[in-house]
């Protein structure tokens, strides 16, 4: 039964126009969890990419970059064949460009990662991410190249040297790595609860676009910046 349901889903691969190929990933994943009755990420891992469609190649790189198994998503892009049949259209797909970015990211390969986000543009649903790791692998060469962790001046020092591409940045002018109406959200928000509790984090993290830790963290500064002011004026 699993051959055939296998063979089903290579043979509609095959047919552009069938409606298998239009599927979206949480139908791709179903299907494979039906044939291997394991993780969704985990068996459409196991399945026969030479005929997958790029939408069901994009389908398996979202499934497994929202698994957070970065060496699984790794080796499917590996296995890809590279004569894919819409290898054009492949290296186009924004998924499939991200998923090789993050890839590139988590094992060291910066002047890839570079490559993919300097040559490709991007929609702002995946800014975030792809500024992040933009900035942590500058962040990264830069302690390597000096040999110590960088503080924060070092750090506002690298974002000026290699300031983010316009193909991952909107054009609105940042302040200290954050757009200027995340702070002031981030200001409005501290001025009701310096001590934001996890759930708050969480929430104001989705209203910035941020993630709970940034979130966190700068709550964390911006406390430290208070206690330091009230100290010098005593």
């Amino acid at each position: 039964m699993a051959n055939g349901a296998i063979g089903g889903l290579g043979a509609a691969a095959h047919s552009p126009n069938s409606p298998t190929s239009q599927q979206n990933s949480a139908a791709a994943a179903a299907a494979a969890a039906a044939v291997y009755g394991s993780h969704p990420a985990a068996a459409m891992f196991m399945l026969p990419t030479l005929n997958f469609t790029v939408t069901q190649v994009a389908a398996v790189c979202e499934t497994l970059e929202e698994s957070g198994d970065i060496e699984r998503l790794g080796r499917f892009l590996w296995s890809l064949p590279v004569a894919h049949p819409n290898c054009a259209e492949l290296n186009k797909n924004e998924s499939v460009l991200r998923a090789r970015g993050l890839v590139a990211f988590h094992t060291g390969n910066f002047r890839e990662l570079y490559h993919i986000l300097e040559h490709h543009r991007f929609t702002k649903s995946s800014h975030s991410k792809l500024q992040a790791m933009w900035l942590e692998a500058h962040y990264q060469e830069a302690e390597k190249l000096r040999g110590r962790p960088l503080g924060p001046v070092d750090k506002y020092r690298v974002r000026k040297k290699y300031p983010l591409p316009r193909t991952i940045w909107d054009g609105e002018q940042k302040t200290h790595c954050f757009k200027e109406r995340t702070r002031s959200l981030l200001r409005e928000w501290y001025l009701q609860d310096p001590y934001p509790n996890p759930t708050k984090k969480r929430e104001l993290a989705q209203a910035t676009g941020l993630t709970p830790t940034q979130v966190g963290n700068w709550f964390k500064n911006r406390r430290q910046r208070d206690r330091a002011a009230a100290a010098k004026n005593r």
